[in-house]
């Protein structure tokens, strides 16, 4: 079953542009990519997907130095469809396996603008770094993600839910009855995370058991995916700095952590080829005395997020059914998994065609330890995101932080509804979009 996402809205006022660049759809592996496209070309006469990954042999086409007119006229060929200016899309998947190809998309642009091409691949940012300066002006990349949980909702038929959400705010919140529902949706959220394949399992079955199997085979699947990403990083040393990072989401990343058998170097490396596959996001401190928030950074503090939080759940084995009942998260790794959740939120709230840095604030003073969890800048503004996973919590940090940068609102993300306490607006965890209409 295909699961409606945001980007289909981006993907068709593409195809309608008249000033049309190649498309690059940029992501982690399963993440829909694939499925989006597919369900695009239902909007054409014709389409034509190219899996370098399947069929190998047509890279081959892309090594003869051929004009993209003959390129055209060979694949037109070989799979028996037309290749028309703007009634066929042309699919060229996985194509990282095909660096010639990549090359190729500028000559798309300049020599038959008319004609709908897109790309995609799992691995495709370690092509891309080979290529640092490929293309540049003459193709356009699109960022995916796992569903945001709007599309969660939406893949319920919660479009009704999804529209109150949206109109809520700290002036006009919700009534208990829609909060609480929403509340238990969010629950759901985290245990089956937005992995397309996880969702569309349990929209389809309502069975939780059944999506744990699901989420263990994606876990499988990424792993078996390390080898992969270079050949000169061993597998077993990607895996164990990926679990690594799964148990220290939410805390500065410790590069001595328990069993570890790499040096820092080594952990480094490793996180580098984690953050180009899509599977980790980094949080790094800033001083937050200014925007850019990126002026004024110390990379040595950073934390890492894990790509999903259904993934992130599977990896450490939490207990689903603490996380459906209880309203107390504010143990080990079950608090993590609400800031997480908000981080990849964030993530995924920003225009799909740019990518977004992340950002906390932390002090470190003799008797006055302090953190705030996210900084996050809405055009000119700065605002504190703290995150609570239950209800209950001091936001001692918070107001620290207020008063150190002089600022008048932030935010305090929890399982209460809308409301307001001096200067800080509470929202709901699950209304992570809802931040930019209530600054």
């Amino acid at each position: 079953m295909y699961l409606n996402r945001n980007v289909d809205n981006d993907l068709k006022y593409w195809s309608l542009s008249k000033n049309r660049k190649p498309l690059i759809l940029r992501g982690a592996r399963q993440v829909g990519k694939s499925s989006s496209v597919k369900n695009l070309a239902k909007q054409f006469k014709y389409f034509v997907e190219i899996n370098f990954d399947e069929n190998a042999g047509f890279e081959e086409l892309f090594n003869k130095n051929l004009s993209v007119t003959e390129v055209c006229e060979q694949i037109s060929v070989l799979t028996n469809t037309p290749i028309i200016e703007g009634e066929t899309l042309l699919f060229l998947d996985e194509i990282q396996a095909c660096i010639p190809a990549i090359s190729m998309l500028r000559y798309f642009y300049e020599k038959m603008p008319n004609l709908h091409v897109i790309a995609a691949g799992s691995l495709l940012e370690f092509a891309l770094a080979e290529l640092p300066s490929f293309a540049v002006g003459r193709v356009r990349s699109i960022y995916m993600y796992p569903l945001s949980f709007d599309e969660f909702l939406l893949a319920h038929n919660e479009n009704k839910l999804l529209e109150t959400l949206n109109k809520a705010s700290v002036s006009k919140p919700l009534s208990e009855l829609v909060h609480q529902k929403l509340v238990n949706y969010y629950k759901k959220f985290l245990i089956i995370g937005g992995m397309p394949e996880a969702v569309a399992a349990y929209v389809k079955n309502n069975d939780l058991l059944e999506v744990q199997r699901v989420l263990n085979d994606l876990v499988i699947s990424i792993q078996a995916d390390f080898a992969k990403y270079k050949n000169k990083v061993s597998s077993a040393r990607l895996l164990e700095v990926f679990n690594a990072i799964a148990q220290q989401v939410g805390q500065k990343f410790t590069y001595t952590y328990p069993n570890a058998t790499l040096n820092n170097l080594q952990v480094k490396e490793a996180i580098e080829l984690l953050k180009m596959a899509g599977l980790v996001y980094g949080v790094t401190h800033t001083a937050a005395n200014g925007i850019p928030l990126g002026a004024e950074i110390n990379t040595k503090k950073t934390k890492w997020l894990i790509f999903d939080t259904g993934i992130f759940q599977r990896i450490l084995g939490l207990n689903i059914a603490d996380l459906l009942i209880s309203n107390d998260f504010n143990v080990t790794n079950k608090g993590n998994i609400a800031e997480l959740f908000v981080g990849l939120e964030l993530i995924k709230a920003v225009d799909c065609y740019e990518k977004t840095d992340l950002y906390y604030w932390h002090r470190e003073a003799k008797n006055s330890q302090a953190e705030v969890d996210y900084i996050w800048q809405f055009g000119n503004i700065i605002v504190p995101i703290e995150v609570k996973a239950g209800t209950k919590g001091s936001m001692q940090s918070l107001y620290l932080f207020l008063k150190e940068k002089n600022l008048s609102q932030g935010f305090r993300l929890s399982l209460e509804n809308f409301s307001v306490v001096n200067e800080v607006k509470i929202l709901p965890i699950y209304a992570v979009k809802n931040l930019s209409d209530n600054v």
